[in-house]
């Protein structure tokens, strides 16, 4: 691993020099994060155990954002310095099993090139560096080639996201400024009639054996349409050695959008599993604010239809626990309903209500977010989040696998301060 980091150093170098020769237009900016994130637990959390009634987090992120231009060709790079304390990196490392459910600490095992390095994690300190973007590209009238490690977005979900299937957002992330990249080929076509295609292959290696595996790689094509009043795209997959078709598409409807997305995956253990999202979308003005509002539903077949998510059951749906360990889904059960509505308070302040609700099991998470521009370069984000729900609910705490404790939060404090430059 540590030679696959230097490689990347190399590479990162030979990118500077190569910038500094050619006659060529630069940019160079970034982004200077502090966040805090604060968590209260019932008495029956299994967290309790290892924090108390509360826990606290403080973590720093530097992100400097470097390219280079040459007539049609160009190189990005994004080199990133997180420092994290707090009590998450502690129990995060003493409960490894949580880190599928929650995540931890950037990873790049399972990625082509291993661009992170940790400096410290000990105790309750952690510190790493990393690139997450490095990539070459060309540029034409018609087509854009771009190799390297880099971010793609696709499908029309507004909460979730089954079409985006290389490294979705967390559905409750606050911060979504920045998706982390992968190590990919891509390219895209414009056609005359405006429609286009979009193709990538995403490789990686498998995690355990530190192996290149093309049965961990992402093949995909994306074909995106335009009709008179609407938009279509069809994408068509080979995803962890398995076969993907979706289909989506969004269009005006009586001044709102609506969009949809379908999604057939042929999986080893299961078969045919279906995952389906449809939302609405709408912008209007109320007591002379600016409002967007969207409703969303999300049918996830890999999910649990019982609404049991104890580890003896989660052990039972493999597909499910895979792609929720790969972070490409976030949801255990079936059913999802999600409401949002941002309004505009001030032309430099934005509040955001969110509600996720598990319609089988009556769990729900609530969530107010913030964004307020204090200056022109500083930003501020905010957020509260209260779980409601029974013990042994997926918001109100599956349960840990240890007696009588559960995996259960009280509510959720988040800050972020950040500085662009």
């Amino acid at each position: 691993m540590i030679g696959r980091w230097w490689v990347s150093a190399g590479v990162c170098l030979l990118f500077v020099s190569v910038s500094q020769l050619l006659a060529a237009e630069y940019d160079l900016g970034g982004r200077s994060s502090i966040q805090y994130t604060g968590q209260s637990y019932p008495s029956n959390s299994l967290f309790s155990d290892f924090v108390g009634s509360t826990s606290n987090d403080l973590n720093a992120d530097l992100r400097v954002v470097g390219s280079v231009r040459e007539g049609a060709w160009d190189a990005k790079a994004d080199y990133q310095l997180l420092v994290l304390h707090g009590d998450r990196v502690e129990y995060t490392r003493q409960l490894p099993g949580l880190s599928a459910l929650f995540g931890r600490l950037p990873d790049d095992s399972s990625r082509l090139f291993d661009m992170t390095h940790v400096m410290r994690d000990q105790d309750k300190t952690a510190v790493l560096h990393r690139l997450d973007r490095l990539s070459v590209g060309y540029t034409g009238d018609k087509a854009v080639i771009r190799a390297g490690r880099q971010a793609i977005s696709w499908g029309n979900g507004l909460v979730f996201a089954p079409m985006d299937i290389v490294n979705p957002f967390d559905p409750t992330a606050v911060d979504k400024e920045y998706k982390t990249g992968d190590d990919m080929l891509y390219g895209q076509y414009l056609r005359d009639s405006g429609d286009d295609v979009q193709a990538a292959v995403v490789a990686r290696r498998n995690s355990l054996t530190g192996e290149v595996d093309s049965d961990e790689f992402t093949y995909a094509v994306k074909y995106h349409g335009m009709l008179d009043a609407a938009e279509f795209d069809v994408l068509l997959s080979r995803n962890y050695g398995e076969n993907l078709l979706a289909v989506g598409g969004n269009r005006e409807l009586g001044g709102a959008v609506w969009r949809a997305d379908a999604v057939i995956s042929d999986t080893q253990d299961d078969g045919a599993v279906w995952q389906f999202v449809s939302n609405l979308s709408y912008s209007w003005t109320w007591m002379g604010k600016n409002v967007s509002g969207l409703a969303e539903y999300f049918y996830n077949g890999f999910g649990r239809s019982d609404g049991c998510y104890s580890p003896d059951c989660l052990l039972q749906s493999p597909e499910l626990l895979s792609r929720v360990a790969r972070r490409e889904l976030f949801t255990l059960g079936r059913h999802y309903v999600a409401a949002s509505a941002s309004i505009e308070l001030t032309p430099l302040f934005m509040l955001t209500p969110n509600l996720f609700w598990n319609v089988e099991d009556g769990s729900a998470l609530l969530q107010v977010n913030s964004r307020n521009d204090l200056a022109e370069n500083l930003v501020l984000l905010g957020s509260v989040a209260l779980p409601v729900g029974a013990s042994g609910t997926e918001y109100g705490g599956i349960e840990s696998g240890v007696p009588g404790r559960y995996l259960s939060q009280d509510f959720t404090v988040f800050l972020q301060l950040n500085w662009y430059y």
